[in-house]
């Protein structure tokens, strides 16, 4: 009986051993792959420029001073490359709907580097342009660039008429070059 029980002791023993040292190899990390490196000289990297946001609030406030030069009440955005928001400032009284208007010219001005008033004139021979989600061909959004290349939108939505608007939008344009 003493043999058996040293036996299937043992047993047990060699089993629980051979199981940790199989569990713990399965557990253990496969061997990582080796690191590339991106190389500029290759041509896998760009650098590109980017409106920090201390210019991108100059921008803006330079924008909504010259609305409020001329008793005008509106908000104002100013988009990276990407569209995605940096600042947006909502001058007192301006009306509800300015601020996603002005986010959507700045927008708009952006991706197609160009001023919105010029892209409206462009909805007669491709109407379905208006269609592009978070795009909004109305005068006031003007882009920002260099070297030029777009870098950053600002918009301007709120006053009377789109002209007052993007007449704003570019004196916050002129304010980045000062």
């Amino acid at each position: 009986m003493k043999k058996i029980l040293l036996g299937a002791t043992a047993a047990a023993v060699v089993a629980a051993g051979t199981f940790g040292v199989v569990s713990a190899n399965a557990a253990a990390p496969a061997a990582a792959p080796a690191a590339v490196t991106a190389d500029a000289d290759n041509g896998n990297l760009r650098t590109s420029t980017h409106l920090t946001v201390e210019a991108a609030t100059k921008a803006a406030q330079a924008a909504l001073d010259a609305a409020e030069q001329e008793n005008q009440r509106v908000s104002v955005a100013v988009v990276d490359r990407n569209g995605n928001t940096l600042v947006t400032l909502r001058g007192d009284g301006a009306g509800p709907q300015s601020y996603e208007s002005a986010v959507k010219k700045a927008y708009t001005a952006v991706s197609w580097n160009a001023p919105t008033s010029v892209l409206a004139g462009r909805l007669t021979n491709a109407p379905t342009l208006k269609d592009i989600p978070g795009t909004l061909f109305l005068a006031g959004g003007a882009p920002v660039t260099a070297k030029g290349a777009p870098i950053a939108g600002i918009g301007v939505a709120g006053a009377p008429s789109g002209d007052l608007d993007e007449k704003f939008a570019q004196a916050g344009v002129a304010s980045l070059a000062k």
